[in-house]
């Protein structure tokens, strides 16, 4: 994505921190929870590969069409699993924003780093920053009367560190749409 180095570096962090729990969370009695997971933590390590700043690593010219094809996939696994529960609605937006970033910066000029205002189609990436900023607060306000889990409970079964990760997922989308 295009950017500063410093804030890129930190939004690959979190958004690698934020796929390495979801791995964890992978690991949950719960089984919901580990249905979730796995799509989360590929969207995590997703955007954590996409922020990598272009000063220190631009990708190849065929990284964004595969980028958009293992999200397409996603967006298609979560499409066939919004029939059992609303929540993998959320995970089609995140993938179909996915592939939209992949596309747009497949179809920039210079590898996807060319600068702002160049790339995406406004109202679209207008629709999608208005939906994950609306994600984002209701996430937050869901997550602060939350207690957190007894001492007998795993990490892949605290939910309210699983809201505190799909947070984390929601505030890196709105950098990055923002970004592209």
């Amino acid at each position: 994505m295009h950017g500063p180095a410093s804030p890129g570096w930190l939004l690959v962090a979190l958004c690698a921190i934020t796929g390495a729990y979801c791995l964890l969370r992978m690991r949950s009695h719960v089984e919901e929870q580990r249905r979730a997971a796995g799509g989360e933590a590929l969207m995590g390590f997703g955007m954590a590969a996409m922020a990598v700043p272009a000063a220190v690593f631009t990708p190849p010219g065929w990284a964004w069409p595969v980028y958009a094809v293992v999200f397409g996939a996603a967006a298609l696994h979560a499409l066939w699993s919004a029939r059992a529960g609303g929540h993998h609605l959320h995970h089609l937006v995140g993938a179909v924003a996915m592939v939209y970033m992949s596309l747009v910066m497949a179809a920039a000029p210079g590898g996807g780093h060319s600068g702002h205002g160049d790339a995406g189609v406004p109202p679209l990436t207008g629709a999608l920053l208005a939906y994950f900023t609306g994600y984002v607060l209701l996430s937050g306000v869901r997550l602060v009367p939350v207690t957190a889990g007894g001492p007998g409970v795993g990490w892949g079964d605290r939910p309210e560190l699983a809201r505190a990760c799909r947070l984390s997922m929601g505030i890196a989308m709105v950098a990055m749409l923002l970004t592209l």
